[in-house]
């Protein structure tokens, strides 16, 4: 069509440029054919389908935590292995020196996107995992999952793959929006990295799913879109590891953020159920009952209420699991329970800078099953911080502790640990 019009101009001024005294005619006509080759230029233009390029489709983001655990420590055997591997030691040896240097706790980079109306995928490795003491930053996948929803507000949908389990709201709590530097040992000991390999179902209406995303962008430190309902069943052997005993994991949990004037409260609840299968996790002469089907098995209730300004999130759950037995030397299925309280405060300050004061206590009286014969835990610690945000790109936390922890295995018996610390971290967001 542009090609005709064109020609038309051609034809029409040649032929008025052969009539004497017609100059104004042709101006005018060259004029007006050009405005109508415009317009059909620009009605092509709205009929052609946008082409998406694979950026438009994929985004990438991340963040990076540095810490430094050494100020002010007064007992370095007071230690968390499943928190910081940069925290003290558990070292048996008297001479062991403490841990607590400069450390990059997290170094994360997020790939994800939309690719299909109904796909959605997301994966994230990490480039700070310390699979063993005193050797680190090893890269390792926490996420690869693919979300596949049912409908086209994507309420109702299945996430496939590796990816955190739903059980816990400081589980599910991204470590770069969590106030306190570690999860709570209580609900935490549920799942290494809170993150297994399985099949999740998850439904929240489309208003609740912008409300979750809302809590996090607007700084409420929200725990993410896992859905109002979530049941699924996973390999119950954590993330990054084979499936030992052919014994799925069961899990649901139920959790609706409510607005009620201009406070908004989530409670929740969840539940699993499965059958642990031990590894290399027994030291030599430690034996256990069961060791392919050990029972391992929780309940437990969430309680939040989002900081506008002045917050408190609490959680408690009990249950049944392996734990070591320093008497008989032995690892035995036993109760556990435990759960922690923090309470917090946003203070907006002047240019979109945050701060949020918080203390936080977390009791826990059980056994951890991925660490070594079950190590048996009775805690106690107490945490009082500061989170400060000068921009979006950069926080800073500042964490006072006073610790009060029973860490036992076959090596370490009798082994009540108790002492204060100071720990730093600046956290950068990209």
């Amino acid at each position: 069509m542009r090609k005709i019009l064109i020609a038309v101009l051609v034809l029409s001024a040649s032929f008025l440029n052969a009539q004497e005294g017609n100059k104004d005619a042709i101006s005018r006509e060259v004029i007006r054919i050009l405005d109508s080759i415009n317009k059909v230029n620009a009605a092509e233009e709205k009929l052609k389908p946008k082409k998406e390029t694979w950026y438009d489709a994929i985004t990438i983001r991340g963040y990076v935590q540095v810490r430094y655990n050494g100020l002010l420590s007064t007992n370095d055997k007071v230690s968390c292995e499943q928190c910081d591997r940069s925290w003290g030691t558990t070292s048996t040896d008297p001479d062991a020196k403490s841990n607590n240097g400069f450390f990059i706790r997290r170094a994360r980079i997020v790939f994800s996107g939309q690719v299909h109306p109904n796909v959605y995928f997301y994966i994230q490795p990490d480039f700070a995992s310390s699979p063993s003491s005193g050797v680190n930053n090893f890269a390792q996948i926490r996420d690869a999952y693919f979300d596949l929803s049912f409908d086209k507000k994507r309420e109702y949908r299945l996430r496939i793959g590796q990816s955190k389990v739903p059980f816990g709201f400081e589980n599910m709590q991204s470590s770069q929006n969590r106030l306190t530097l570690d999860r709570n040992d209580a609900m935490n000991s549920a799942a290494a990295n809170e993150r297994d390999l399985g099949v999740f179902f998850y439904w929240a209406p489309a208003e609740i799913r912008e409300r979750f995303a809302m809590l996090i962008t607007e700084g409420f430190k929200g725990s993410g879109d896992y859905g109002v309902f979530a049941f699924g069943a996973y390999n119950g052997q954590t993330a990054n590891r084979s499936e030992g005993n052919r014994n799925l994991h069961v899990v649901t949990r139920v959790s609706y953020p409510f607005v009620i004037g201009s406070q908004i409260i989530e409670p929740g609840i969840q539940a699993y159920t499965g059958k642990w299968a031990f590894g290399n996790e027994l030291s030599s002469g430690v034996t256990t009952p069961n060791k392919q089907n050990t029972l391992d098995q929780r309940v437990g209730a969430t309680f939040v209420l989002y900081p506008k300004p002045f917050g408190v999130q609490t959680e408690y759950n009990f249950g049944r699991g392996p734990r070591y037995d320093k008497v008989s030397n032995t690892v035995e299925v036993s109760d556990l329970e435990g759960g922690y309280v923090t309470l917090n405060y946003k203070i907006d300050l002047p240019n979109h800078k945050l701060l949020y004061p918080f203390a936080k206590f977390q009791y826990y009286d059980g056994g951890k099953k991925f660490e070594k014969d079950a190590r048996s835990y009775i805690v106690r610690d107490y945490e009082f911080g500061l989170e400060w945000q000068p921009f979006k790109a950069f926080e800073l936390v500042a964490e006072w502790v006073i610790a009060d922890r029973t860490f036992e295995d076959s090596a370490l018996k009798n082994n009540r640990q108790r002492g204060n610390l100071l720990r730093l971290q600046a956290q950068f967001n990209f």
